[in-house]
């Protein structure tokens, strides 16, 4: 199997709470920062979904909070599809500092939006594969 997608992320000072780790709700800034990052680098642009009448939603997350992450704190945070045959995929992240410590684990489950009728489509990953010009980071 191939790497993750990864984006880097430096914890920014503004970004933490009054005990001085970073705030709960910004794992999840983080998080939607890698999959844009992942769908821009595979070719799929916000103007090209909502051309084709669709757009990604966010069903459930889940986040494990596993240490904490401090101002100046170097981090990765991965970004992996998995794909059934549904209406819904998931998405699997990890947020790790630069020693290798797993700070939090991301679980997503998304789907496409049909735009005009307000319903899920069927097999999201037809759309991403049909316009993604690098499918190979949705694992394709």
């Amino acid at each position: 199997m191939s790497q993750p997608y990864s984006v880097h992320v430096t914890v920014r000072g503004y970004e933490t709470d009054v005990q001085g780790h970073l705030n709960q709700a910004v794992y999840l800034n983080y998080a939607e920062h890698a999959r844009w990052s992942l769908l821009q680098a595979a070719g799929l642009t916000q103007t090209e979904l909502i051309g084709r009448g669709v757009g990604p939603v966010a069903l459930e997350t889940t986040i494990r909070y596993k240490r904490e992450l401090l101002a100046g704190d170097e981090v990765d945070v991965t970004c992996v599809f998995e794909w059934g045959e549904g209406k819904t995929f998931r998405i699997l992240q990890s947020i790790t500092k630069a020693d290798g410590t797993l700070a939090a684990e991301v679980d997503a489950v998304g789907g496409l939006l049909d735009l005009k009728a307000r319903r899920l489509i069927d097999r999201p990953s037809e759309v991403f594969k049909e316009l993604a010009s690098a499918p190979g980071l949705f694992g394709f």
